[in-house]
């Protein structure tokens, strides 16, 4: 089935807010073989939202939109869409009864502006929204489905999961069975793994094929098949993943879609190993990735981001004269904080990172993006030191990945 987003805000295409609700929507569809099209931001306004809705309908048989249906004067969606599909705007008790539990339920006083919100097109079908006051919107002509969601993040993705991927379901039943094979990959890059892999590819069978999704110091490789016979098809991609195992050997770290910390996590909880942190030019990076991992409390005691030289020499007791000769971007500094965040808070575990993020501090010895990482597991300890081009947020991005690929690597 394929299907077209529709983002509507002017916010988004001025860059004041990020758009966070395609991807989410994406990423939710593709495992049921569903496939995006096309994805369009448009204003605030009409006649634009008019058409990109007959454009949607032009390739995809469902139209799935976010965004325009707040209480305000500028949202002008349900307008417009009483003018594509017919229809004027009502008032629908239900959605009023709705919006004032939400309101109440928040402690706050109803307004007229908020009250608006029961004002739906008579050509719809109203899905309530059980997290905020602008109700979802299922309009249905020649076969073809669009869902009107808000632009609220949080709703959004709460409803999509919850009520309207379901009905989709339903609506568009078909009797293809999908399956998904997902490796992790490390230790090669995109193009490398590509040619290694090109004769296995060109030999997939009919309805199987591999996709390629890099992060950084990692690739996910996601294996999709869709066929009617479900035996057939589960005994191929069984048969596919263990001829890549062959092929890759040590190169992939995990046969699951997780990310790295949830990788590290789940190896830690089964046996039963704590770790911490100690960083320095990621400042709290690493430990946000892994907090991110719900129940990342069993086995994530806590961090050190020591940004400052006196907090290295004080907290995690690195020697002042190696910082004096060494540099503070350095093994022995970046060992010395690992060593040191396990003695402090008292973990069999742990990473630390000490460098030059950018975009200013560098040196001709050290130059910008230049990375000491070192991860300690036990008496075991490994460093590593990395030069990473780019802009602040990706050195960033990419030492912390480094960092927790380096832990993985004891681990393993």
């Amino acid at each position: 089935m394929n299907y077209s987003i529709i983002v509507v805000g002017d916010e988004i295409l001025i860059g004041q807010v990020q758009d966070t609700n395609s991807g989410f929507i994406a990423r939710q569809l593709t495992p049921f073989g569903w496939q995006a099209v096309s994805i369009r931001t448009v204003a605030d306004d009409g006649q634009a939202i008019f058409d990109a809705i007959d454009e949607g309908f032009a390739h995809s048989d469902v139209i799935l939109m976010t965004g325009g249906l707040g209480p305000t004067k500028d949202d002008i969606t349900k307008p417009t869409l009483c003018r594509y599909f017919g229809g004027e705007l009502v008032h629908d008790e239900a959605t009023a009864r709705n919006v004032e539990q939400i309101v109440a339920g928040r402690h706050l006083k109803l307004n007229d502006y908020t009250r608006a919100q029961a004002m739906v097109p008579s050509s719809c079908r109203v899905i309530q929204n059980q997290c905020g006051t602008a109700p979802l919107m299922w309009f249905e002509r020649d076969g073809k489905v669009l869902v009107s969601m808000p632009g609220v993040p949080y709703e959004t993705e709460t409803m999509l999961v919850r009520e309207v991927i379901p009905q989709l379901m339903e609506h568009f039943h078909h009797d293809v069975d999908i399956e998904f094979r997902h490796l992790m990959v490390t230790g090669i890059i995109e193009s490398a793994l590509a040619m290694t892999l090109d004769e296995w590819e060109r030999r997939l069978p009919q309805g199987i094929h591999l996709a390629y999704l890099p992060q950084p110091g990692i690739i996910h490789l996601r294996l999709t098949g869709q066929a009617a016979d479900k035996q057939w098809l589960t005994s191929e991609m069984d048969r596919l993943v263990a001829e890549l195992h062959q092929i890759l050997g040590a190169h992939i770290v995990c046969d699951e879609d997780l990310p790295l910390a949830g990788i590290i996590g789940n190896i830690l909880r089964h046996r039963g190993l704590t770790m911490s942190t100690a960083e320095s030019c990621t400042g709290g990076n690493i430990a946000h990735e892994i907090t991110a991992i719900a129940g990342s409390s069993d086995y994530f005691v806590g961090g050190v981001v020591s940004y400052h030289r006196d907090v290295k020499e004080k907290q995690l007791g690195v020697s002042a004269s190696d910082i004096d000769t060494y540099g503070v971007v350095s093994k022995t500094v970046a060992e010395q904080m690992a060593t040191g965040v396990c003695r402090l808070l008292g973990t069999d575990c742990a990473v630390a990172t000490t460098g030059v993020a950018g975009p200013g501090g560098g040196t001709p010895d050290t130059p910008v993006g230049t990375v000491w990482m070192a991860a300690r597991c036990g008496d075991r300890m490994v460093s590593q030191c990395k030069h990473i081009p780019g802009h602040r947020q990706r050195v960033i991005a990419r030492a912390t990945n480094d960092a927790l690929l380096l832990l993985l690597s004891i681990l393993q």
